[in-house]
């Protein structure tokens, strides 16, 4: 499955660098999630719940996130799995200066379902998928400009 989209934040990319540095304040953009405990610089272990058809439970998940300004990029990456499932996430984005003041975040990710997940949601997974990365993005870009509006 591959994805991409843009978001627009209300701050100035020196703002959405300090933002993604700090993998506590990331986490909270993450739709779902149950559980956070930051495991090391810029890693994290969160536990999402899981319901797809038939399957309930939950799906723990390591996250590295990896800002590397230099390039303009910020990289993520998820691996996990529950219910006999695995799922593995790359996703980026580049950081663009719009050179009024605010951030374009360019993103693009793949992620991967295997095991029972894969075989319950198929095809029905993608949109799924394609909406929790947007919406992280967008959770992104509303705690940034509203950490920005309070400095």
């Amino acid at each position: 499955m591959q994805f991409a989209g843009q978001e627009q934040v209300q701050a100035p990319p020196a703002v959405v660098w300090a933002f993604v540095q700090d993998p506590q304040r990331v986490a909270a953009c993450l739709p779902g999630v149950q559980d956070v405990q930051v495991v090391g610089p810029g890693e994290l272990e969160v536990t999402v719940p899981l319901q797809a058809g038939l399957l309930r439970g939950s799906l723990k998940a390591r996250v590295q996130i990896v800002p590397d300004e230099a390039a303009g990029q910020v990289h993520v990456r998820i691996q996990g799995g529950g219910l006999g499932s695995t799922l593995a996430v790359n996703a980026g984005a580049n950081v663009v200066d719009t050179g009024d003041g605010q951030t374009r975040l360019d993103w693009q990710g793949a992620a991967d379902l295997g095991g029972p997940l894969a075989k319950v949601g198929g095809k029905a997974m993608e949109p799924r998928v394609q909406s929790l990365i947007a919406r992280t993005f967008r959770n992104m870009s509303a705690q940034i400009a509203a950490g920005s509006r309070l400095a």
